[in-house]
C-alpha cells in the first residue's frame, strides 16, 4: 500500500449529547459529498445511519453506524472519510467508547442553544482519555437563543478545553447567512438555496477581522514553535502556514478548532468537511499502539506502527447480527488482511478463517479482497466472535488493550410469555449479549429467574423491544433492581483456602494463603508473592481465575470490587493437585476473607442536570433532597435555571415523570452515571 493513499484517509466519529444534531449532521455530510442523493430526516425515520426499525420508531441513535464517503477540498486531492455516527444517550455509552477506541479523530457537536450538556462532557472526556484529536461544530446557530460565544465559554469552563474559533457567523438565529473565515481571510455566504460562495475580505472587513485572526494566530503559536517564530518576527502568515500550524497543534491535543452553522439548514457543512481534512489525523499521524506479544519467539510489549507491511494486528470492536449473518467490525492497526487468511483470535484462543471482508455503508456493504493498516472493515460469518478480542497472525500472536465497558447499574427480571418461547428467548439474549458488552444476562440464584443487567431503563427497554421485534418473543418484565456492589471494609492477612479430597483413586488437593486489602479505585488486582516455586505457574493462574470467579457474589449477594488479593503461600500434591482444585481453594479463601473483613455496600450515583423555570427551582431542589440528592450548583440562564445534582439511582425510579408533574411539564432532566458511593441505606428486599 502506498503511504500517500493512507495519508488521505480520515476515520472519525460524530459525538455529542442526545439531540445536539449528530445524525442530522452526518446525513448532511453524506449528501454534500455525494454519498447519498436524497437527505433523510431523523424525525421521519429516514436518516441513513438510523436504519434499524427501533431507531426509526424512537427517533434516536442506538447503535454506532459506519459510513464511508469522499471529499475533495478546493486545491487538494480527494480524501476518503470513514464516519461513525454515535449515540448521544448515556445508556448506550459503550457504543461511543468502542468507537473512540478505534477512531483516529472526532467531531464534537454542541447545540448553540443548550451549550455543553452532561453527555457532551462524558463523550469529550472519553475522547480525551483515548487521545483522540477533536474539532468542534456549534450546531443549531439558526435557532432562537443561539450563542456561539456562550458555547465557547462553556467549553472552557466545563470541559477545560482550549477552543480556537476559526471564524464567526454572519447573522444569527433566523438571520444566519454566512461565516467569516479567519484562516483564509474569506467571507463564506449561503444563498436562499444554501449554496456556498466565497470572496476575500474587503478593506473594511479586513480592518474589523484582522485583529481576531491575529488573536487566533497568537493562541495557536503558544503551542507551535514554527508559527511562534513567524509571529514574533512579524512575518506574513498565509492560510497554508496557519492551517499547517493548526493541524500540528490539534494532532497533539493542544486545542480544538471550532466552527459553527446549522446542519438542518445545510449551513456550514462544507467548511466542516474542509476542516475534517485539514485538521483531523490520518492513520499515519497516530502514534504507535502497544500490544503484548504471546509469540513463543518474542514475549513482552511491542509497538505497532500503522504499517501495511508490519505484523498483523486488528481489534474486533463491534458485532452486529444482520439477515445474512453476523458482522464483526475490525480496526486494522498494523499489517494487511486478506480474504482467505487464517488468524489467531485472542479471546477464543483459536484459529479462525476470513471468508468474506465487507466495507459497511450503514445497513449495506460491498465486498473487498484486502484491507490495510488504518482501515475499518467487517468480517462476515463468525458466529462465536467476541467483542474486544485481538486478531493477529497465527505465528505471531498479539494482544491489544481491550475495550472497557462501564458497569451495569440496573437489572430487570425477564420471563417468556409462552413456554414455547423459552428457546428463542435464550438465543435472543445470547445474541444481544454478544453484540453489547454493557448488557449482561444472569440467573437469580434463589428463584432461578432470568436477570438482565444494563445501563438504565432505556437500555433495558430497547433490549426487550429487540427480543420482541427481532426474535418474536413475548417478554414479561419484573420490577427494576439497582446494581449494588460490595467492597472489603478492612484488610485481612493470611487467610487459608484448602481443598483436600483423598479417599482413594485420583484426589483433589490445593492449598492457598492470601492477603486481602481494600482499594479506592474499584478495580481488582492480583499479586503473586510466592517464592521458591511453592505454587507452580499454571496453578498461580488457576488461583487468579478462581478469585475472579468468586468476585461475582460477596457475602451480601452482590459483585465484589475494589480489592487487591496477594497470594503469599500455597501447597501442592505431586499427584492430586489440579487447576480446578486451585480455583476452588482460591474461591473458598476469598469468601473466608470477606466474611472476616466484612463488606461495605456501594450504590450507583447519577449526575443530573435539570433545566427548569426559575419559579420551580425550590420545588425541584426540595424533591431532590427527599430523594437523598445533593445539589452541586445552580446556574442562572435568565428565566430558567440549570440545577446540577447527584442522587442515588435507587431513588430516581420514575423521576422524569415526577419532574414533569412537579413543573407542569416545563422542566426536563438528563442524567449520566457518576460513580459508586457507599450506600446510605440497605436496599429493600426484592
Amino acid at each position: 500500500m502506498n503511504t500517500t493513499i493512507a495519508s488521505s484517509w480520515r476515520s472519525l466519529g460524530i459525538i455529542a449529547h442526545v439531540d445536539a444534531g449528530k445524525t442530522t449532521l452526518t446525513e448532511r455530510l453524506l449528501w454534500k459529498t455525494g454519498a447519498i442523493h436524497r437527505m433523510g430526516e431523523v424525525h421521519d425515520g429516514a436518516a441513513t445511519t438510523d436504519f434499524t426499525k427501533i431507531e426509526q420508531d424512537r427517533g434516536i441513535t442506538i447503535g454506532a453506524a459506519a459510513v464511508q464517503t469522499r471529499w475533495t477540498p478546493q486545491g487538494q486531492a480527494e480524501h476518503r472519510l470513514t464516519i461513525i455516527d454515535t449515540p448521544g444517550h448515556i445508556d448506550f455509552a459503550i457504543e461511543v467508547e468502542r468507537s473512540l477506541r478505534v477512531l483516529d479523530g472526532a467531531v464534537a457537536v454542541f447545540s448553540a442553544v443548550d451549550g455543553v450538556q452532561p453527555q457532551s462532557e462524558t463523550v469529550w472526556r472519553q475522547a480525551r482519555r483515548h487521545g483522540v484529536p477533536l474539532i468542534a461544530f456549534v450546531n443549531k446557530m439558526d435557532r432562537i437563543g443561539a450563542s456561539f460565544e456562550r458555547t465557547l465559554a462553556q467549553m472552557r469552563e466545563k470541559l477545560d478545553a482550549v477552543p480556537w474559533p476559526l471564524g464567526q457567523s454572519i447573522g444569527v438565529e433566523n438571520d444566519l447567512r454566512g461565516w467569516v473565515d479567519y484562516v483564509a481571510r474569506d467571507i463564506v455566504l449561503w444563498d436562499a438555496d444554501n449554496q456556498l460562495s466565497r470572496r476575500p475580505w474587503s478593506e473594511d472587513e479586513a480592518r474589523e477581522f484582522e485583529p481576531l485572526r491575529a488573536r487566533l494566530i497568537e493562541a495557536v503559536a503558544d503551542h507551535d514553535d514554527a508559527l511562534a517564530e513567524a509571529f514574533l518576527e512579524a512575518r506574513a502568515i498565509d492560510a497554508d502556514a496557519l492551517k499547517a500550524a493548526l493541524r500540528r497543534a490539534t494532532l497533539k491535543g493542544a486545542g480544538t478548532p471550532v466552527l459553527g452553522g446549522s446542519a438542518f439548514k445545510n449551513k456550514g457543512v462544507e467548511t466542516l468537511l474542509d476542516a475534517i481534512v485539514d485538521y483531523l489525523p490520518s492513520p499515519l499521524d497516530r502514534p504507535s499502539v502497544r500490544a503484548e506479544s504471546e509469540s513463543a519467539r518474542e514475549r513482552g510489549e511491542v509497538a505497532l506502527a500503522p504499517d501495511a507491511s508490519g505484523p498483523l494486528a486488528g481489534l474486533l470492536f463491534k458485532i452486529v447480527h444482520q439477515e445474512h449473518g453476523a458482522l464483526s467490525f475490525v480496526r486494522l492497526y498494523s499489517g494487511t488482511l486478506r480474504v482467505g487468511d487464517t488468524l489467531w483470535a485472542s479471546r477464543r484462543d483459536k484459529s479462525v478463517r476470513v471468508g468474506r471482508l465487507v466495507v459497511v455503508q450503514a445497513n449495506r456493504g460491498h465486498d473487498v479482497d484486502v484491507a490495510y493498516a488504518g482501515e475499518i472493515v467487517a468480517v462476515q460469518g463468525w458466529k462465536d466472535a467476541v467483542s474486544g478480542e485481538t486478531l493477529s497472525a497465527v505465528g505471531n500472536r498479539l494482544v491489544l488493550d481491550a475495550i472497557q465497558a462501564q458497569p451495569a447499574v440496573l437489572s430487570w427480571r425477564l420471563t417468556a410469555g409462552k413456554a414455547g418461547d423459552l428457546i428463542r428467548l435464550g438465543q435472543g439474549l445470547a445474541s444481544l449479549a454478544q453484540e453489547d458488552p454493557s448488557f449482561r444476562v444472569g440467573t437469580d440464584s434463589e428463584t432461578g429467574e432470568t436477570l438482565v443487567w444494563g445501563m438504565g431503563e432505556l437500555h433495558l427497554d430497547v433490549m426487550v423491544q429487540k427480543l420482541r421485534d427481532d426474535w418474536g418473543v413475548e417478554v414479561r418484565t419484573g420490577s427494576p433492581r439497582v446494581a449494588y456492589q460490595e467492597t472489603p471494609s478492612a484488610a485481612v492477612r493470611a487467610i487459608e483456602g484448602k481443598l483436600s479430597k483423598q479417599n482413594g483413586g485420583t484426589g483433589q488437593f490445593a492449598r492457598v494463603v492470601i492477603d486481602v486489602e481494600p482499594r479506592q479505585d474499584g478495580q481488582f488486582e492480583f499479586v503473586d508473592r510466592t517464592t521458591g516455586g511453592v505454587v507452580p505457574r499454571n496453578f498461580v493462574n488457576a488461583t487468579e481465575k478462581g478469585l475472579r470467579l468468586a468476585l461475582a457474589e460477596g457475602p451480601r449477594g452482590y459483585p465484589v470490587v475494589g480489592l487487591t488479593v496477594t497470594l503469599t503461600d500455597g501447597q501442592t500434591h505431586a499427584v492430586d493437585s489440579s487447576e480446578l482444585a486451585f480455583q476452588r481453594a482460591a474461591g473458598d479463601a476469598l469468601k473466608a476473607a470477606l466474611a472476616q473483613s466484612g463488606t461495605t455496600l456501594l450504590e450507583p450515583v447519577m449526575s443530573l442536570v435539570i433545566d427548569t423555570p426559575g419559579g420551580n427551582v425550590g420545588d425541584v431542589v426540595g424533591d431532590l433532597q427527599r430523594r437523598s440528592g445533593r445539589v452541586v450548583s445552580l446556574e442562572d440562564k435568565g428565566t430558567r435555571t440549570d440545577v446540577t445534582a447527584r442522587a442515588p439511582l435507587a431513588q430516581l425510579s420514575g423521576y422524569t415523570t415526577a419532574l414533569r408533574s412537579l413543573t407542569q411539564g416545563r422542566a426536563s432532566a438528563s442524567m449520566v452515571f457518576n460513580g459508586y458511593e457507599e450506600a446510605r441505606s440497605a436496599p429493600k428486599a426484592a
